[in-house]
């Protein structure tokens, strides 16, 4: 559609032009209901009124001005994120998940060094998705997105996802860290056993080794937790988080315990990284978020989006092989349908759906989504599970 950009990405037909609540409209006045919200970007909708506010407002002061001096919205951001997570601890600033992942990456190594030369491996899990930048593809254990830039960073070996038992035998004293997703996203939505978890925080306290989560699509209020590892009964030492704390503005964070704050001046930095303009409105983002009745809400919505789901699993047993996940992040495997073409036929009649791993697509509408709109999506989802099956009759017949 466009000769001068790389093709990096298989995009749909459209072209986006502006958005209002859990809306967009093409250029053509075609309206979607959005149910990818940007990845789970989007946390509180399109032009949100104390977004644009929050945006504006800094605007007017000051956008940009580097790390050599201090702002004081990088400051409270990170004194809310610390506030609101660890209790105690400290916050790096950077500008997506795969920087984030990186930056825990380099902590997580610093770390190991302290004990011994040879502490320097991390392990992170199957089907995991951590970045596209060097190190966070070495964690992500999908040989798909590996191959093509082999060799990796040396380090990395891979546990099955929720067997403690493939991890066990992993385990060394030159393991620096384990690194995980508490919902694995980019593969079809997989949550992570309570027990196994639990048993990954002994394991990493057992040989010293940090517990890294890696929340940059299931935290800032998707599950109707503020953050995933808390519907868990675990905590990490160190945290990463992207995607919804911006609202729709580049943003990631590494938030870290005091075990591991061992970062010093010339071991990491980031030029955009904790920018004013973004940290200010990461904070209005995260005092909406974090209010009790708003992640409520969002339990609430997601329970109806998945019971939603569930419904038309019953009802199409062909057609729809799982559902799964928590709160507004949901996946619905598909049986023998290409989620891919199926989310075509979805955008061509007004939803806008994320496909991932496994054949499965991914709800994952703005936090801020109503009760009406979710069944307006299930009406249409439904609709397009139809057309599907008129065409295989069709076709059979």
């Amino acid at each position: 559609m466009n000769e001068y950009l790389m093709n990096t990405y298989s995009r749909y037909p459209i072209v986006l032009d502006h958005g209002k609540g859990s809306w967009v409209w093409d250029e053509n006045g075609n309206k979607y209901l959005d149910f990818a919200a940007g990845i789970a970007v989007n946390s509180l909708g399109h032009a949100n009124r104390k977004l644009l506010k929050a945006l504006k407002t800094q605007a007017e002061k000051l956008i940009h001005c580097s790390n050599l001096y201090w702002t004081r919205p990088q400051m409270e951001l990170a004194k809310l994120l610390i506030e609101k997570s660890f209790g105690k601890g400290k916050v790096f600033f950077a500008n997506s998940g795969t920087e984030a992942n990186e930056a825990a990456i380099k902590i997580a190594r610093k770390y190991g060094k302290k004990f011994s030369q040879t502490k320097f491996k991390i392990l992170s899990a199957t089907n995991s998705f951590h970045g596209r930048t060097y190190g966070s593809l070495s964690a992500t254990a999908q040989e798909k997105y590996q191959k093509p830039f082999t060799p990796l960073v040396d380090g990395f070996e891979y546990f099955e996802f929720n067997n403690i038992e493939d991890l066990k035998k992993k385990m060394s004293e030159d393991i620096c860290a384990v690194i995980l997703e508490p919902i694995q996203g980019e593969s079809g939505i997989v949550p992570a056993k309570k027990e196994f978890l639990q048993q990954v925080r002994n394991l990493c306290d057992s040989y010293n080794a940090l517990l890294i989560f890696d929340e940059v699509q299931c935290g800032v209020g998707r599950t109707g937790k503020l953050f995933a590892y808390q519907l868990y009964d675990v905590q990490p030492d160190v945290l990463t988080l992207a995607k919804g704390l911006g609202g729709g503005l580049p943003i990631g964070a590494v938030l870290v315990n005091e075990k591991a704050d061992i970062l010093e001046p010339g071991d990491h930095g980031s030029t955009f990284g904790g920018n004013p303009l973004v940290c200010s409105v990461a904070i209005s983002v995260l005092q909406e978020i974090s209010k009790p009745e708003f992640l409520s809400k969002v339990e609430k919505a997601g329970k109806r989006l998945k019971n939603g789901l569930l419904r038309l699993k019953k009802k199409y047993p062909e057609l729809i092989k799982d559902v799964r996940g928590i709160g507004l992040m949901i996946g619905v495997e598909l049986n023998k349908i290409s989620a891919k073409e199926f989310s075509s036929t979805c955008v061509k009649e007004g939803l806008l759906l994320a496909p991932a791993g496994n054949n499965t697509l991914r709800f994952l509408p703005p936090l801020t989504i109503s009760f009406k709109e979710i069944s307006y999506g299930l009406n249409i989802f439904e609709s397009c599970l139809q057309k599907v099956m008129q065409s295989n009759l069709q076709a059979a017949g």
